[in-house]
C-alpha cells in the first residue's frame, strides 16, 4: 500500500510529509499553523490576478457582443435592401465615425465639461506625490493633473492611452480622505489609464450611437427597400430587431462599464497591496451627502463612484453604469483577508 497522501482537492499523491500539495498548493495537515500561512500568502498572490483575468475575459465577451450585434442588425437591414455585405459595411463605417470623433475630441470637452483646471506639484503636493508612487508601481508615464472645486469627493481618468491620460479629483476627495484612502483611489484610476479603460468606453460609445443611428433611420424608413411589402417575414425580423437593439447595446454597454470598474478595482490592489484603503475609500465616497455639481449622465460613467446620487445605489439596475458600491467593497475585502 503507498504511503504517500492524496490531495482532497485534485488528487495528486504528495509524501507523507507533505503539507501542501505539491499540484494545487491545497492545505493537506491543517493542524500545522506553517502550512496555513504559507497557503494564505499563494492565495494572496493568486487572488487579485484572478480576478483581472476574469473580469477581462467578461469584457471581451461582452465588447464582442455588442459589435455582433450592430452587425447583425446591418446585415438585417441591409437584407431588406438586398445586400447583405453592404448594410454591414455601412454599420461598421457609422461605428467608425462614432469612434473617431470621441477619439480625438472626448479629452478636453470632458474636462471641460466638469469644471477641471489642471494643477502642478505646488498645488497640490501630496496629491502629486501619491499619483507618482502609482505611476511609477504601474510603470506608467505621469499624466497631468487636475482639480475640480468641489465639496463632493470622487475622481476619475481620461486619455486614449497612458502617453495622453489626465486624472481628475475633487478637492472634497483630498479634504476627507487619508493618505491611505487616497492612494487607493490614485491606484484604481491609474489601473483605468493602464487597462486602456477610455478605449474601451469610447469604443462602446461608438457601437451605442452606431446601433441606434442605423436602428432610428430603418424604423423611419419602415423598411422601404427593394424587398419592400414583398417579403413580410423578412421585414418583420429587421424591424424587430431595429427595436431591440439598441436597448440591448445600451445594456451591454453597461455590463461592460460595470466589469471595467470591477477590474480596476483589482488592479488597484495589485499597485497597493492594500485593498483595505480603497475599500474604506469608496465607504466614504458612496456615503458622502454632497452633491458633485459639474456631473451628468455624460461623464458620470467615468466617475470612481457614480456621482449622480439618485443612481447610484440601485444595485439591480441594469442600466448602471457602476457595480453596486457593496459588492465592490466585499470583492475588496474578500482579496484583504489573504492579502499578505
Amino acid at each position: 500500500m503507498s504511503d504517500k497522501v492524496p490531495c482532497p482537492k485534485c488528487g495528486y499523491e504528495n509524501r507523507p510529509t507533505a503539507v501542501i500539495c505539491n499540484l494545487c498548493k491545497t492545505v493537506l495537515r491543517i493542524e500545522a499553523p506553517k502550512a496555513r500561512k504559507i497557503a494564505k500568502k499563494q492565495e494572496a498572490r493568486r487572488s487579485f490576478y484572478s480576478q483581472q483575468e476574469s473580469n477581462r475575459r467578461k469584457s471581451f465577451m461582452l465588447m464582442t457582443g455588442l459589435f455582433a450585434l450592430l452587425c447583425l442588425l446591418g446585415a438585417a437591414i441591409g437584407l431588406t435592401y438586398g445586400s447583405v455585405e453592404s448594410g454591414a459595411a455601412i454599420a461598421f463605417a457609422t461605428a467608425l465615425a462614432f469612434g473617431g470623433f470621441g477619439w480625438f475630441g472626448a479629452g478636453p470637452l470632458i474636462m471641460s465639461m466638469s469644471g477641471a483646471r489642471q494643477v502642478d506639484h505646488d498645488d497640490a503636493p501630496q496629491l502629486y506625490n501619491v499619483i507618482e508612487e502609482m505611476k511609477i508601481a504601474g510603470g506608467l508615464p505621469m499624466p497631468k493633473v487636475y482639480i475640480i472645486e468641489s465639496p463632493a469627493p470622487n475622481a476619475f481618468a481620461t486619455g486614449r492611452g497612458p502617453e495622453n491620460s489626465a486624472v481628475a479629483v475633487t478637492t472634497g476627495l483630498m479634504s476627507k480622505l487619508n493618505r491611505e484612502e487616497l492612494q487607493g483611489v490614485i491606484a484604481h484610476e491609474m489601473s483605468h489609464i493602464r487597462h486602456l479603460d477610455i478605449r474601451y468606453a469610447t469604443l462602446a460609445v461608438a457601437l451605442v450611437g452606431a446601433t441606434a443611428l442605423i436602428a432610428d433611420g430603418f424604423l423611419r424608413g419602415f423598411g422601404r427597400g427593394r424587398t419592400g411589402m414583398s417579403n413580410l417575414p423578412l421585414l418583420a425580423l429587421a424591424t424587430l430587431l431595429a427595436l431591440l437593439a439598441p436597448l440591448s447595446a445600451r445594456l451591454l454597454q453597461m455590463a461592460i462599464s460595470r466589469q471595467r470598474e470591477f477590474l480596476a478595482d483589482a488592479g488597484a490592489v495589485e499597485l497597493t497591496r492594500n485593498p483595505e484603503g480603497l475599500a474604506s475609500a469608496l465607504e466614504k465616497i458612496a456615503n458622502d451627502p454632497e452633491p458633485l455639481e459639474g456631473a451628468n449622465r455624460a461623464t458620470a460613467p467615468l466617475y470612481i463612484v457614480n456621482p449622480l446620487k439618485s443612481f447610484s445605489m440601485k444595485s439591480s439596475a441594469l442600466f448602471s453604469t457602476h457595480p453596486p458600491t457593496e459588492a465592490r467593497i466585499s470583492a475588496l475585502r474578500a482579496m484583504g483577508a489573504n492579502t499578505l
